[in-house]
């Protein structure tokens, strides 16, 4: 048999991946879809398990001696390898269930090649690891991030490690911020695509080692492509045992988010930095 993914590199098999999940995660719109329930309120869908084995089976044929790290079927593939694959088959699951399209296919390696699907708006976003472009019908273009729109994402879903020093849901009550920004939740890491496309000014969210996780390294790779600034809530660059994810458009929009994050004072509350001893 014909192996039709010979040949592709690793953006173009991230691409190919991301879009055939996309087509799963599409095909599968609207239907009355079986739940797997992953306990404290969170779910899988019968299309998240069926897009995921779309995205497996396409790395699996083109980097048959790479890794797989699936969030509904976990890690398989080439035992030992050193390049592993990051595959979040449908962020956005509870937005899918109940009808609304605000969702995306997160296929990454490591911090390389990544790509960002975004099954019903026709765009895929991609990165190999140098540059960053949208593919939609029509051609490619280069992303460019842009703060104009003054739009920043902030992710509201639990859970909130950084809590009480930084909550996320405090940011949308600060005087500086509401005079900056306008918030917007769309609870799906397409939000982070956006931030490089320039549909967003910024993102933020907590969480812990959000590089090594499925759900953000995809994201993550195409803002720094594209340059974002990325980093931590504590305004260092983000790794292992870094808490937490602010990507901006340009300097400037992180600098003022990062006056906002570490300035809890106006709330009784100390500030963030101090409280977790960073």
């Amino acid at each position: 048999m014909i192996n039709s993914y010979a040949g592709l590199d690793d953006t173009e098999v991230a691409m190919a991946a991301a879009l055939a999940g996309g087509d799963v995660v599409r095909d599968l719109y609207g239907r009355r879809l079986d739940r797997i329930d992953k306990g404290a309120g969170d779910f899988a869908t019968a299309a998240d398990v069926a897009a995921e084995k779309a995205i497996l089976g396409v790395i699996a044929a083109a980097r048959p001696d790479d890794a797989l790290l699936g969030e509904e079927s976990g890690r398989q593939g080439a035992s030992g390898a050193v390049r592993q694959w990051l595959v979040d088959p449908l962020c956005g699951t509870l937005n899918y269930a109940v009808g609304s399209m605000l969702v995306a296919v997160n296929v990454a390696l490591g911090d390389g090649a990544a790509a960002v699907a975004d099954p019903f708006g026709g765009e895929v976003y991609c990165t190999d690891g140098e540059s960053a472009w949208v593919r939609r019908e029509g051609g490619e273009a280069r992303l460019s991030p842009s703060s104009a729109t003054r739009l920043v994402d902030v992710n509201l879903d639990p859970p909130f490690p950084s809590a009480p020093g930084f909550r996320a849901v405090d940011l949308l009550a600060h005087p500086r911020f509401v005079a900056d920004f306008r918030p917007r939740v769309v609870s799906t890491t397409l939000a982070l695509a956006w931030v490089a496309a320039g549909k967003r000014a910024a993102y933020v969210t907590d969480g812990t080692d959000l590089t090594g996780s499925v759900h953000f390294a995809a994201g993550i790779a195409v803002c720094r492509a594209a340059g974002c600034v990325v980093t931590g809530l504590d305004g260092a660059p983000i790794g292992p045992g870094s808490r937490g994810l602010v990507a901006a458009a340009d300097a400037g929009t992180h600098e003022r988010l990062m006056s906002v994050i570490g300035d809890r004072d106006q709330r009784g509350i100390t500030r963030f930095r101090g409280s977790c001893g960073w």
